[in-house]
């Protein structure tokens, strides 16, 4: 993978997103920001619900919006930033924020879907730590499973 933009870019433009989230029960505030092949960087932040299971994980959404612009391949990196509010502040956790299990399956979708095995960078206040998508969600299930 040529870097299109370096990690800390990319870990900025999913703190910034952060800052939209809709946390009023956790106040725990998380921002995506996913790249693609082409330069293209779509963000999303988590937004909740009363109903906590219908909350939705920033990295979802940024997936969604994505797919609404019409990007579903070539995804080749996704940071997660954020922590708690703190006095209007966000304050960034002292250990990495990873993407849940659902994200992890979300954001295998579309690198399956490209062929890619995405860099995720997950964001805490010393910087961040960097994985694989594969490291993350080893022997994933995705389309090609569904081949017959």
């Amino acid at each position: 993978m040529t870097s299109l933009i370096n990690p800390e870019e990319l870990l900025d433009q999913a703190l910034r997103a952060s800052h939209q989230a809709y946390a009023p029960y956790s106040q725990f505030h998380v921002g995506a920001a996913l790249l693609f092949d082409d330069g293209t960087v779509v963000t999303g932040c988590n937004f909740e619900n009363a109903s906590y299971g219908l909350s939705l994980c920033a990295e979802t959404n940024a997936i969604v919006d994505a797919n609404h612009r019409g990007l579903r391949s070539g995804l080749v990196a996704v940071a997660v930033h954020g922590g708690p509010l703190q006095n209007g502040k966000i304050s960034p956790n002292a250990h990495a924020i990873t993407p849940c299990g659902r994200c992890r399956q979300m954001i295998n979708e579309v690198a399956q879907l490209g062929n890619t095995d995405p860099q995720v960078y997950c964001g805490h206040e010393g910087g961040y730590t960097q994985y694989s998508l594969s490291a993350l969600l080893p022997a994933a299930f995705g389309p090609a499973n569904l081949d017959n």
